[in-house]
Parts: structure tokens; sequence; C-alpha cells
């Protein structure tokens, strides 16, 4: 396995699709040589679509889901743009929504789609196919793709988690993962730990016949603990390090974590809500309430999402604790509250 700094190893621009490129010159010249000795290869970016966000060079307007706190994702091969939260679906449009602007919205990050368009320009001639979890042709069209890169029919399979077990390739001997840095984002407990996880079932993909395999993660930062212990093959070096962080912050499973999350279609309401639960948390030693404050998804399918966060040692029964806090409310009919004890989501 080798780390990309791509601070160092900056892909090369790509002028035929009018700006750069995702691939890093040492992942392009490893795709050169596998596919010179006949060999396959694999993209993964856990990234659908086209690209995750759409913006107006004019006016920075970013098109965003009317219904969620999230980007509209472009999927330029159905010609819309998506949430990958709701299912609000819509055309791309052609002027800017906000100034009005022509021709000035342009797609920014990239997905597979737009990775697949980057490979047949590098390599005009390669025989690639492209498989997400909402790729045309549903399941048929996934078992369709991995027969043919099983028979040797594809030389380069660009993917996303859909791609990361359960798939054997005796052709494979090179796994490129554009973004290593993609799961680290958002500030979830457990990033970290699924990061290591899902980049592993995926190298996994590479060298699982007679061929040696060969592993490029490409970063912006290849000295953090998940990749730097993914290079070394070194598990146990990661699952102490990883450990050691979370006692020194209590964080499971040496402390007790609860999510509760209001939600509701009437912003004020919720956020009332919300300041009253917070106002009855019980005053225990061991036990913090931290917020409310907007969820990280503050606004998903039409409904407006605040949370408040319990931290408790070990000690502290949380559940007995929970029980006669929660039966003191009295929340309107329109607010919903969610409680999930040792949350595996913080979104």
């Amino acid at each position: 396995r080798q780390a990309v700094d791509l601070r160092h190893h900056e892909p090369e621009p790509v002028p035929t699709l009018g700006g750069r490129g995702w691939l890093s010159p040492p992942l392009v010249q490893a795709l050169r040589e596998t596919l010179s000795a006949g060999e396959q290869a694999m993209l993964f970016l856990n990234r659908r679509g086209y690209a995750p966000l759409t913006l107006c060079r004019a006016c920075g307007h970013r098109l965003q889901c009317p219904h969620c706190t999230a980007w509209l994702v472009e999927h330029r091969l159905h010609g819309k743009l998506a949430c990958h939260h709701c299912g609000h679906a819509m055309p791309r449009p052609e002027k800017c929504p906000s100034c009005e602007a022509d021709d000035t919205l342009v797609a920014c990050g990239p997905g597979v789609e737009r990775l697949a368009e980057e490979l047949g320009q590098r390599f005009p001639d390669v025989r690639q196919a492209t498989l997400a979890s909402d790729s045309g042709g549903g399941p048929a069209a996934v078992r369709e793709a991995v027969r043919r890169m099983e028979a040797g029919e594809l030389d380069v399979l660009i993917g996303t988690q859909i791609l990361a077990k359960g798939h054997h390739f005796p052709g494979l001997t090179l796994v490129g993962v554009v973004d290593a840095d993609l799961g680290l984002a958002g500030g979830d407990l457990r990033a970290a730990e699924r990061t290591f996880q899902l980049l592993t079932q995926v190298s996994g993909r590479a060298g699982r016949a007679e061929r040696p395999g060969r592993v490029i993660l490409q970063s912006w930062d290849p000295q953090q603990p998940v990749l730097a212990a993914l290079v070394a093959g070194d598990r146990d070096r990661f699952l102490e390090e990883e450990a050691n962080a979370r006692r020194a912050a209590g964080m499971p499973p040496y402390g007790r974590l609860v999510g509760l999350i209001l939600s509701g279609p009437d912003e004020q309401a919720v956020d009332r809500a919300a300041r009253d639960v917070a106002r009855r948390a019980p005053r225990l030693a061991g036990l913090d309430v931290l917020g409310p404050a907007p969820a990280p998804l503050a606004l998903l399918r039409g409904r407006h999402r605040r949370r408040l966060l319990v931290r408790a040692t070990r000690a502290v029964p949380v559940q007995k604790v929970l029980r006669p806090w929660l039966a003191s409310l009295d929340l309107p009919n329109s607010v919903r509250l969610q409680v999930d004890v040792d949350p595996l989501s913080f979104m």
C-alpha cells in the first residue's frame, strides 16, 4: 500500500474537460503500468453521481435541496440534480436561480461519473464500467458489470462502497482510492473506525489471485493515524490509538452517549421544545447535557432538527436517568423526539 500526498502530487488538468483532474500522476502511472500488463484496476470513490455541488461562478449561489440541509448532487448521466437524503430531483437549470446569469453554473468536486469521464480522456481505449447504489439498471446491471469484470471483459471498474466486499476479481491488481480523506469529515465519533474498515475492505480487492496487488491511497494528509496504519498494515496500532483517544475523552466504549433529536415542520416550535428539554435535564455527577444545537442535517425532508447530546460515565445508569426526564416533557404534537442510546450515526 502506498499513500500519495496530493499536496505534492496534484492531479494534472484535463483540458478537454475544462479544468482540473482528480487522478494524481502516481496513480495515472500505476494505471498505465497495470493496463499495459493486461491486468485490471479499480478506482474507489464513495460519492455517487457526477459532482457533489453545483454553484454559480457569477454570484456564488449553491444549489441546495429545498427540503434538506444538503447540496444537490449532479447526476449527468440522468440529466438531473438530486438530493441523496430525501430523493428530491430536478433538471439542471440553464440559468442561475439566484442571479439568472447564463452559462455560469459549474460542477464542483468529483463523483464516480466524473472519474469515469476523466479516465476515458486519459485512456481512450480503456474498457470501463461505473457502479453505485443508484446505477441505472438496478441489481441486474450490477451483476452484469461484476460478471464482465470477472470474465476479463473490463479493464477498470469505478465505484462506491458497493464494491468494497463480496467480490473476487482474479485479474485485479491495482486499487486506487481517489479520496481517502472523504469519510473522515463531519465530526462523527466513529469516522476513523468506519474509514479504516471500509478502506481495508476496498484494499483487499487487489491481488486476490496469484498476481501481487497494489493499493494507492490519495490523501491531503497521509500522516493522519488512519491512513498511516493502513499503509503500514498495522491494524493493532490503529485500534490502540483509537482506544486511547476515546478513553481520554470519555467516549464509548469508555463512556456513554445518548443522542436526542427533536424535529418538526415549525422551526420556532422545535427550538422552544429543545430549550424546554434542556431546562428539564437532570443535574447529576458524571452526566453532562450538551446543546441544544442544530443537528448536522438541520433540515431533513422538510423537518427542522435540533440535537442534544447526553454524555455520561459508565457508572451512570443512563436509561434510568432518561425515563423520568423524558416522561416529564409536554411536547407539542407537531414535534417528534427521537432517542438514540450509544448512537451509530451522528447526523
